[in-house]
């Protein structure tokens, strides 16, 4: 191993402008795919697909297209049921509705309004109002026929009729195309100018705005997160080594792994999303701790011998393996997000471990070569005995070792009893835009609706009758107006819709439109509907989309407030078995029906918000899987370094410690535990092991290289590696916590607890660990080592 990062070091120094030229190629190809980056305008895919959930949702949307295609245009206004507003609102939805894309805009005037044809023996709709409001006459007999529609009731108008909607449809092919981007933001526009105008306040939600709002912030921070990156680490390493040339030596590398990272998504085909946007300026934050502990080494190296290029070839031969093992550790932490089943985290886990090894591999070949062509470093002494309160906080963790490692024992002790407490309050809990900090405009605008009219995330029961034409059964009809009973119960959902709407309908229209008609009538009358052309087949039909082609398959669609995957669970929980009872449960055997049987129905829950319910549970339980994974895996690292399960155990606790006060941390600040704070812990143990393997390396090297006693190695580490420990720390901190100016929560804990963590566990890894290692006697820790 020794005579590889020999030669290595040799042939990166004989072959400098070689090397230069082929990098210069690579990053050309990847710059070419680096520009053509994409962002995904698709909601991410969690779930497998073998998991029988996805492929219900999947074939749902199959059968009656994407449940989540409608933006909700809310107004609140009194002065509405005046021709002056309303005649703008009836403009505004006429003007969204001319917009290519746009599949069709509802809203009270253009309401389908049922009547029955006694002539031609079939039931015709007609919009509430079918053209431009002329007069206030107009106005009130729109909302007089409302009163008397209990279908629309709290549907389009809320209980005070104060608070309006307009719905907007949007078609197939734009609802997960860029062109849904283009037409959020004409409506936005549109909006903007109907506000000014009206002197009212407009509220925009619904599942198209939201996607493309956040699709929006993503693109926003990347490019933020990248400059505040590149910023603080230029910032740090001009402190730290005051040398234009190691300042630009670095920038260089840190621009090189922002393009890499970028080519790399787009050379797989991947687009960025929410989580693989974090990359770029994750890539640089880790790549600078390997330039610091090569450039400090090389320094050291240079005070000894003074020749620029031996130092240089020592500092390889030396750092270069342990580089290696500490970024093999962090790509271990990232890379078991590979390995959950979910493309979304695949993605991420893989551009992720391959961009720290490539920006390792950079950083090997980009700075000794820089180094060797540059001035002669002006070094007359370690840069600890330059800086004071390093040297101070260094000595005095020396002294804490040598001296009160009871204490220091006593004190972790007491703060992970603390922690275990703190871990017992946390809550395992998301919502859908609860990454959204509490005065975001979405946020807002998303509360109003749910205020008024409870929600607007699809939620939806799939009905397979197993047979073409059995949809309009009287059977059905029954089950199903007993399933909505159960649905008028759960308080987060709103009234659901269904074919039964559409029979209570058609029905009330069939007695002459009295209110009181507005239920579902017995098998006679409904015979006597049938003969009306009960299935409504007109365009404007309210039952289209309720029932496909073949009248084989229904949906009864509700929407659901943003309740948390908590609640959304529970209502599943308790739902599910109630569906089964009433469609597929046999009375004589006491027994469900099997799949297929005709005697039974497939009903099951689905949509938008319960896939992302389910999504959330299944990324949280592979999430922890996958922190145990990378545990397990830098513990052979380890045992490969070290070969015993001692040191191994050594090794491991002041990486696990910080972990343990991180969760600690979150429950007591409540923040939750859901897929964007679990990433955390996989994440800081990987990268706290590097400082492990820093420091265990080097006291590796003092004993048995130099000599030196167990008391001399753990000082001379300590005083020596500590000072890029404490480097490497800084900028890791400030590093990550540039993520706390994101819009989002998840990011914002991401970088904060992070952060927090990096920086206990450099004081583990400088404190605990040395600690650890003068317990043990002489004979044991060479034994050990």
């Amino acid at each position: 191993m020794i005579l590889f990062w020999r030669f290595a070091a040799d042939f990166i120094l004989t072959y400098r402008r070689s090397l230069l030229f082929l990098l210069a190629i690579i990053i050309g190809i990847l710059l070419f795919f680096a520009v053509k980056i994409k962002i995904s305008n698709e909601l991410p895919k969690i779930l497998p697909n073998s998991d029988e959930r996805f492929q219900l949702y999947e074939s749902f949307k199959k059968t009656f297209g994407e449940d989540g295609s409608v933006l909700v245009l809310g107004l609140e206004s009194e002065k509405m049921k005046t021709i002056d507003l309303y005649q703008k609102w009836q403009i505004l939805a006429d003007s969204i509705q001319h917009f290519d894309g746009i599949d069709k805009v509802i809203f009270s005037g253009n309401l389908p309004h049922v009547f029955k044809d006694d002539s031609l023996l079939v039931f015709k709709t007609k919009p509430l109002l079918g053209h431009l409001a002329q007069n206030q006459s107009d106005v009130d007999t729109v909302f007089s026929q409302l009163h008397d529609l209990p279908v629309y009731q709290n549907v389009i108008l809320d209980s005070s009729e104060n608070v309006h909607l307009m719905l907007v449809s949007f078609d197939k092919k734009s609802i997960n195309d860029k062109k849904r981007i283009v037409l959020v933001n004409k409506i936005k526009s549109i909006m903007v100018d109907f506000e000014k105008v009206n002197q009212v306040d407009l509220h925009v939600s619904g599942m198209p705005f939201i996607r493309t709002e956040m699709t929006a912030q993503i693109s926003n921070e990347l490019a933020m997160f990248l400059i505040l990156a590149i910023l603080v680490t230029t910032i740090i390493m001009v402190l730290f080594f005051r040398n234009a040339v190691v300042m630009f030596t670095s920038l260089g590398v840190v621009l090189i792994g922002i393009i890499s990272s970028l080519g790399i998504v787009s050379l797989l085909g991947f687009k960025v999303t929410i989580i693989s946007g974090l990359i770029p300026p994750l890539v640089v934050v880790i790549g600078v701790p390997n330039i610091i502990f090569l450039l400090n080494k090389y320094h050291e190296e240079f005070i000894k011998t003074g020749d620029k290029l031996t130092s240089l070839r020592v500092a390889i031969s030396k750092i270069g393996p342990t580089l290696f093992l500490a970024n093999v550790t962090t790509t271990i932490g990232f890379g078991v997000f590979a390995f959950t089943g979910s493309v979304f985290l695949k993605e991420f886990g893989v551009v992720a471990a391959i961009n720290i090894m490539l920006t390792y591999i950079v950083t090997m070949i980009l700075v000794p070569i820089v180094m060797s062509y540059s001035k002669e470093p002006v070094l007359t002494k370690s840069k600890l005995s330059e800086n004071s309160k390093i040297a101070y906080m260094l000595i005095s963790i020396e002294k804490l070792v040598f001296k009160n490692r009871t204490k220091v024992y006593l004190a972790v002790l007491a703060i992970l009893i603390l922690m275990i407490f703190g871990i017992s309050k946390i809550k395992s809990i998301g919502y859908i835009v609860d990454d959204l900090v509490e005065d975001n405009p979405i946020l807002v605008d998303l509360r109003f609706i749910e205020k008024h009219f409870k929600g607007v995330m699809p939620f939806e029961i799939a009905i397979d009758t197993y047979e073409s034409g059995r949809v309009n059964t009287p059977e059905l009809l029954t089950k199903i107006k007993k399933l909505e009973k159960q649905l008028k119960e759960i308080p987060e959902l709103t009234k659901p819709l269904s074919i039964v709407t559409v029979a209570k309908y058609a029905y009330q229209a069939y007695r002459g439109g009295n209110p009181k008609y507005f239920v579902l009538p017995g098998i006679d009358e409904l015979s006597k509907l049938k003969a009306y052309g009960g299935t409504l087949k007109d365009k404007q039909s309210i039952s289209k989309g309720l029932v496909d082609s073949t009248s084989r398959y229904t949906r009864v669609s509700c929407q659901i407030a943003d309740c948390g995957t908590v609640r959304t669970n529970e209502i599943i929980r308790n739902l599910q078995p109630k569906i089964d009872t009433i469609f597929n449960f046999n009375s004589e055997t006491n027994e469900l029906y099997k799949k297929g049987d005709l005697r039974g129905y497939d009903a099951r829950v689905t949509g938008n918000s319960v896939i992302y319910a389910w999504q959330n549970d299944f990324l949280q339980s592979n999430l922890i899987e996958s922190t145990f994974q990378a545990i397990f895996l830098i513990c052979l690292v380890m045992a490969f370094l070290f070969r015993s399960w001692k040191m191994v155990v050594i090794s491991t606790i002041p990486s696990l410690i910080p972990l343990v006060i991180t969760a600690g941390l979150m429950g007591f600040f409540d923040i939750h535990l859901k897929y964007s704070t679990i990433l955390i812990f996989s994440i800081a143990f990987g990268i706290s092991s590097d400082g492990t393997i820093y420091f265990l390396t080097r006291y590796k090297d003092e004993l048995l290289n130099n000599k030196k006693t167990v008391q001399q190695a753990i000082s001379s580490t300590i005083l020596n590696t500590g000072v890029s420990m404490f480097y490497t720390a800084i900028v890791l901190f400030a590093g990550f916590f540039i993520f706390a100016a994101s819009t989002f929560k998840g990011t914002q804990s991401l970088g904060i607890l992070v952060s927090i963590t990096l920086l206990m566990a450099m004081f583990c890894n400088l404190l605990l660990l040395p600690a650890f290692l003068m317990t043990l006697n002489k004979k044991e820790s060479l034994k050990l080592i």
